[in-house]
């Protein structure tokens, strides 16, 4: 019997031990197949220039980060998307008049310090330096909010366990890239999406918009504000930014509006809106831009206010694919450049959750009102199709996503 009790114990001493070990493993260390993935990475990076010896440094220890939003885990409920602020506030929680007001104080004065910087920069790309000035504000706090993750380690486990693994995977390639080529691990901080710099911007970005602006002989996106500054230009250059034109009007619009219109594919000359009584909010200079095509836009449906938005609009938002974000750097931008706030305040609105929203998305594709991906996210149109089924189904018409007609798509459905 003593000898029974005394093995006993040792088998509960050993799993005790175990299961000790095993909590304190990395959260990665469970999945041999991630590790043999990452290794395997190995020929395309040497493609790219990366020596065997660079690579073997940088994948040294790499264990996922299982911490990361939009991953899907093997054996773990997918847990629901935490998403970008731009997709889960309401405009008037991610705009917010304090938050604005701030940054474009600060960059007023950043801008008077890199004036000269700044106009040689909007001399060679055709990118007003308010634009790139409030970027920056945007992306970093013009450089002082430090990034939380390792460049390496987000790359590695988004492009093994994330929604998008051909997209990061191709990410990380190129982060192995800039190593050889000599950036420090120590800048390569990140988001959890894996943007870098001052500017965020993903490593594929890095090699095909990085300017050498202080002419120093590289390309330095996390100390050089000329460098950082002129690489957000040229990535805006490259997008399409059209110099001497502006991105958007806000607007007052006529009181019997269908807010169904706001759609990006109503296009007509800028002239022609304010000739059928879309009245400019500010006093802005429009002659340069009188001829050019422009859509209406109402980020919170009649909730908040209206803009006509033009091609730079779309320019800005390829950088971050976001209304909500281009309006924050567009509205910055004009305050550094002597513009005001919003002249219309943002109302109070709710924003749904992002499952209700993909289950409103679902309702309105099945009957034909949406065509695009089902994201949860309440885009612009999303909201164009929102409003089409209120019109369709005699519903007051305010094209912003509510519970209230969910409920009402719901019943619709299960008739």
């Amino acid at each position: 019997m003593t000898h029974r009790i005394f093995g006993r114990a040792i088998v509960a001493a050993i799993v005790v031990a175990l299961a000790a070990l095993l909590s304190a493993a990395p959260a990665g260390a469970a999945d041999p197949a991630f590790q043999a993935w990452l290794k395997g990475l190995w020929p395309e990076a040497a493609k790219l220039g990366v020596s065997r010896a660079t690579f073997d440094e940088a994948t040294r220890g790499i264990e996922p980060n299982l911490s990361l939003p939009d991953l899907v885990v093997p054996g773990r409920p997918e847990a629901p998307p935490r998403g970008q602020a731009e997709f889960v506030q309401t405009p008037a929680e991610y705009l917010r008049e304090s938050t604005l007001s701030n940054l474009a104080a600060q960059g007023r004065k950043l801008f008077l310090q890199h004036r000269d910087t700044l106009a040689r920069i909007e001399q060679r790309y055709g990118v007003p330096g308010a634009v790139v000035v409030a970027i920056w504000g945007r992306e970093t706090a013009f450089g002082t909010y430090k990034l939380p993750h390792d460049a390496i380690t987000v790359l590695a486990t988004q492009g093994y366990y994330g929604k998008r693994k051909d997209f990061f995977r191709n990410e990380l390639l190129y982060a192995f890239k800039m190593l050889q080529d000599g950036v420090p691990r120590a800048d390569m901080r990140a988001s959890w999406g894996g943007a870098i710099g001052m500017t965020q911007f993903l490593p594929s970005e890095f090699y095909r918009h990085g300017v050498d602006f202080d002419g120093d002989g590289h390309v330095d996106i996390w100390h050089s504000v000329p460098d950082a500054l002129a690489s957000a230009a040229q990535q805006l250059a490259h997008k399409g930014w059209q110099a001497g034109h502006h991105w958007a009007y806000e607007v007052k619009v006529p009181a019997s509006l269908d807010c169904t219109i706001a759609d990006p594919e109503h296009l007509k000359p800028l002239k022609d809106w304010l000739g059928s009584g879309y009245v400019p909010a500010a006093k802005t200079p429009l002659a340069s831009d009188l001829g050019e095509r422009a859509s209406l836009l109402m980020p919170a449906g009649r909730y908040g206010p209206a803009f006509l938005i033009l091609k730079n609009y779309y320019v800005i938002k390829d950088y971050n694919f976001s209304d909500l974000y281009v309006l924050f750097v567009g509205n910055v931008a004009d305050r550094i450049a002597g513009l005001g706030p919003f002249a219309e305040p943002w109302g109070k609105v709710v924003q749904m959750r992002t499952t209700e929203l993909e289950e409103m998305q679902r309702h309105l594709a099945a009957l034909g009102l949406y065509r695009d991906k089902i994201d949860g996210k309440a885009g612009m149109r999303t909201r164009l199709a929102f409003g089409a089924y209120q019109k369709a189904s005699g519903l007051a018409l305010d094209c912003w996503p509510t519970r209230a007609v969910l409920d009402h798509m719901r019943a619709r459905a299960a008739r």
